[in-house]
């Protein structure tokens, strides 16, 4: 973890853990994280300095830092070079909620023509710089750790913190959020009620915010591990979704993920009824 020396060490109490949290292609909602926080975030500034967080009304950032904590996707080479500046100048960079895990609702445009999506929309398209694809954070730097979210919550980046203070990143989950939702004794709302569910391709980490509500889950939290999206989308057709509401589905939150890109193409050019 000392990929770089900003300051003391992460846990030898030298010096406090110099944070910065940098903002990308993104809505601001998973910085809102750290501000939702309150009384915790204000029990970690014994210990913890933020030195870049423009939603705090801090400006720093080409400050070293020990933690850079990244919202959003990359998409335009300002941010492709800009990102490479933040990973030069951080021992650790953690990417948070959807955006930057898996390119978020940005990574939509990677199944269009991008070019031609910025000439039909600006007046100037010679001036914006897109690139080919909105890509997470992990296609253009080395990253240390995800958190998974649209948005992230706000435990997960506090336990982070409190990890890193201790000298260690927390272990990625990576459990399906059905296991959340057998945890807190909820029975299963597409078995149940033939609600469609995207729990058995989704990561753990809302707390089954969802179905506890008597909803399908709507993949917030990303991929889960070894995700079957193929398996999952006839289940939806089964349940009466047609072609175009499973890709909806699929491609809403994270239409980076190869797995759900997959299995929604596959639903392309099919008519309500056949595939079930």
């Amino acid at each position: 973890m000392d990929r770089r020396e900003p300051g003391a060490g992460f846990s030898d109490g030298a010096a406090r853990l110099r944070v910065a949290v940098h903002k990308f292609g993104s809505c601001d909602g998973c910085q809102l994280a750290f501000l939702n926080a309150g009384p915790a975030l204000l029990a970690l500034a014994e210990a913890v300095e933020l030195v870049h967080f423009l939603e705090a009304g801090l400006d720093d950032p080409d400050a070293r830092v020990d933690v850079a904590f990244v919202e959003g996707s990359i998409g335009t080479s300002e941010e492709a070079e800009r990102i490479r500046a933040v990973r030069e100048r951080a021992r650790v960079l953690v990417a948070i909620g959807a955006c930057a895990t898996t390119g978020g609702v940005q990574a939509l445009r990677n199944l269009a023509d991008a070019g031609g999506w910025v000439a039909r929309t600006y007046p100037e398209p010679d001036r914006v710089h897109v690139l080919p694809e909105s890509a997470p954070v992990r296609a253009h730097v080395a990253v240390d750790l995800e958190l998974a979210g649209c948005p992230v919550t706000t435990r997960a980046v506090t336990e982070t913190v409190a990890s890193l203070l201790r000298g260690a990143l927390p272990a990625p989950r990576h459990e399906k959020l059905c296991l959340e939702c057998k945890r807190a004794g909820l029975a299963c709302v597409m078995v149940s009620r033939g609600e469609p569910c995207l729990g058995p391709v989704t990561a753990a980490g809302c707390g089954a915010l969802c179905p506890g509500l008597g909803r399908g889950c709507y993949g917030c939290f990303g991929p889960s591990e070894l995700p079957e999206a193929g398996a999952l989308a006839a289940r939806l057709r089964a349940l009466g979704l047609d072609a175009a509401a499973v890709r909806r589905r699929l491609l809403a939150i994270h239409a980076g993920v190869p797995a759900f890109q997959q299995a929604a193409l596959r639903q392309v050019g099919e008519e309500d009824g056949d595939g079930r």
